[in-house]
């Protein structure tokens, strides 16, 4: 059982250290890095303690554990074979070295051969008055990296309004952005929008059958709703012409492929792609209907593109490329002239490419895309945020566009994310059933409004800086219970809990943050300035030390949310850092503190603490408001 137990804290122990727990004061030159220091010293003992040479990277580290003493902790299982001694003396005797020979080094302690180190306060405060002067703390200089990085995100089709789905999509696709902006790479935002295909002529066909030339001005309508009632009209009157068809001696299958309105959908898209002038003048109007209401909701919800593309100009060249696919005979063609990948050599199946009619499917239009971004930007890497329902589809496109010749397609990384579900269960657009993105947000404010006035936060307000401030708190909640949780799993979202002002919540970080900046215009009215110099005579206590290294881990978890395309990491730290400062906040005095050494220590710490708030909950797309 104590030997599963090494071993599990082991592999932990590597887990962490791949992943990248780094104490990285990376804006200040002056200091070495604490995991610089340490890997350094653990190379020079095993040198001078056992005459071998060790790479400074291949010391592996972790933060200590919080029932252990220590900051930063050594895993000396991998140098059993060069010491030839059991882990804890191996430990003892690194741990004695380092002591006795590394400036930054105070105390050290072996549990099971994980070798514990404390640093010295001196280190820790020095390193506090050089952050305190960096502006932008935690971020890489911009695009110091040289790579450009292209992430699509957002996606919608042109036949129904945005909705939860849509939300996470948007709010993911936004913070990853800026994450790997602030991780030193050149950014390009992109929207490609699903403008053509079936599913737009179905909202087409229903408009034209049953709208009565009704328009967005005319109903009161936002345009991408009312183009999306008509998507639902199709359905339904869709699936009552299957159930007629089956009564009258019909398979479902039969009926599915049979009815006329799908056949006239159908007939629709063709006219379509041959630019059918009647066709292409009613697609025109109603997807700039639809634009509108984008518009709208993208500027309400925060989010931006520097490029938006649009399926409908895309898919041609999407075409010419299966064509010259087809000619060097890389893809096939079926006696029906529909056109096809063979992936089964590769473990997966037929993909289509070309429909039988000579229209495109989704995949065509990618192929197409994805070239000319390459062309246009000259991209690195390219991340599309899609949910995971389409894993298959973007290892295909990826393989499909390698077999084709572009070396450049193992680039494509699919940011695949769970889906979001409601108490109520599924959301399905056909149906009518999902929760509206304009709704939501709406309903968001109405809720921070709500609980504001109940707490009787915001009297003395006027009602301007009220509906502000509601706005930033309702949007701020629905952001955050959003990007807590890891884009990998499904999550249910509950609003009413996401407003709560206890908790892992937005609203909760937002009042640490308000908590922070009214302590900082106190101390501006009683006229107390605050230095960027901590005193090397100041005691440090241990909830402060504890404040302190929390602050400095904050380079390394937007680099490693950067790195792992999980705007969760920064989010629950962010949380965890305004918890933290709470608990400091509870435990200590700040501006009654009388000395003045202490009192300028503990302000350092409030005005550090709400700038990495503030600037990580940006990262997220989140506003911080002054007062609340």
């Amino acid at each position: 059982m104590r030997l599963l137990w090494v071993i599990t804290a082991f592999l932990c122990a590597f887990r962490k250290k791949r992943v990248g727990l780094r104490f990285i004061l990376r804006s200040n030159q002056q200091h070495m890095s604490v995991e610089s220091i340490v890997q350094k010293g653990v190379s020079d003992a095993i040198k001078a303690l056992y005459g071998a040479d060790v790479n400074e990277d291949q010391v592996q580290l972790q933060e200590t554990r919080k029932d252990f003493t220590g900051d930063i902790t050594v895993v000396t299982f991998p140098f059993l074979k060069i010491s030839k001694k059991k882990p804890v003396e191996t430990g003892e005797e690194i741990g004695a070295y380092l002591k006795e020979n590394v400036t930054y080094v105070d105390n050290v302690s072996v549990v099971q051969g994980f070798l514990n180190i404390e640093i010295s306060r001196d280190y820790w405060l020095s390193s506090l008055s050089s952050i305190i002067r960096d502006e932008n703390y935690g971020y890489a200089k911009p695009e110091s990296t040289g790579h450009t990085i292209m992430v699509e995100y957002s996606s919608p089709n042109t036949n129904k309004p945005l909705h939860l789905g849509h939300v996470r999509n948007n709010l993911l696709g936004y913070s990853v952005s800026n994450l790997l902006k602030a991780c030193g790479h050149r950014v390009i935002m992109v929207n490609l929008v699903n403008d053509r295909g079936i599913h737009i002529c179905k909202s087409m066909l229903a408009w034209q059958k049953f709208g009565e030339g009704i328009t967005p001005e005319s109903s009161g309508k936002k345009g991408d709703h009312l183009v999306g009632d008509f998507y639902v009209i199709f359905d339904k009157e869709y699936k009552k012409q299957i159930k007629e068809l089956i009564a009258e001696g019909k398979t479902e299958e039969e009926a599915t492929k049979t009815a006329p309105l799908i056949l006239e959908a159908q007939e629709m898209l063709r006219k379509w792609e041959a630019k059918d002038a009647e066709v292409v003048a009613l697609w025109e109007m109603m997807n700039s209907w639809v634009y509108g209401g984008f518009d709208e909701t993208y500027k309400k919800m925060g989010v931006g593109f520097d490029r938006i593309y649009h399926e409908s100009q895309t898919y041609l060249s999407g075409k010419a490329i299966v064509q010259k696919g087809l000619e060097d005979k890389i893809l096939y063609q079926r006696p029906d002239n529909s056109v096809w990948a063979d992936l089964t050599g590769d473990g997966l199946d037929e993909k289509l490419l070309l429909r039988s009619d000579g229209t495109s499917v989704y995949m065509t239009q990618d192929l197409g895309t994805a070239c000319q971004r390459v062309e246009e930007y000259k991209a690195d890497q390219m991340i599309y945020v899609v949910g995971n329902e389409q894993n298959y589809h973007f290892q295909v496109l990826s393989l499909v566009l390698q077999k084709l010749g572009y070396s450049w397609a193992s680039q494509i990384k699919h940011m695949s994310y769970g889906m979001v579900e409601l108490p109520s269960g599924k959301m399905k657009s056909r149906e009518g059933t999902v929760v509206d993105a304009d709704d939501l947000m709406d309903e968001m404010i109405g809720t921070a409004e709500a609980m504001s006035n109940e707490l009787g936060k915001l009297d003395g307000y006027t009602e301007e800086e009220k509906k502000n401030i509601f706005r930033i708190i309702g949007l701020g909640a629905l952001k955050y219970f959003i990007l807590k949780v890891d884009p990998k799993k499904n999550m249910l979202f509950d609003p009413k809990e996401s407003v709560d002002f206890n908790g892992n919540t937005g609203p909760f970080i937002q009042y640490t943050y308000t908590r922070i900046r009214s302590i900082m215009r106190k101390a501006d009215e009683m006229g107390i300035v605050v230095t960027d110099e901590v005193s090397s005579d100041v005691q440090v206590d241990n909830k402060e030390k504890q404040l302190i290294k929390l602050i400095y881990r904050y380079p390394s978890v937007i680099q490693d949310a950067g790195d792992t395309l999980s705007p969760a990491l920064v989010a629950n730290y962010v949380y965890e850092l305004a918890k933290e400062f709470n608990q400091f906040y509870h435990d200590f005095t700040i501006l009654k503190e009388e000395n003045t050494d202490i009192r300028n220590l503990r302000l350092i710490l409030a005005k550090v603490t709400g700038s990495i708030i503030q600037s990580g909950m940006a990262l997220l797309g989140i506003e911080v408001p002054e007062r609340m």
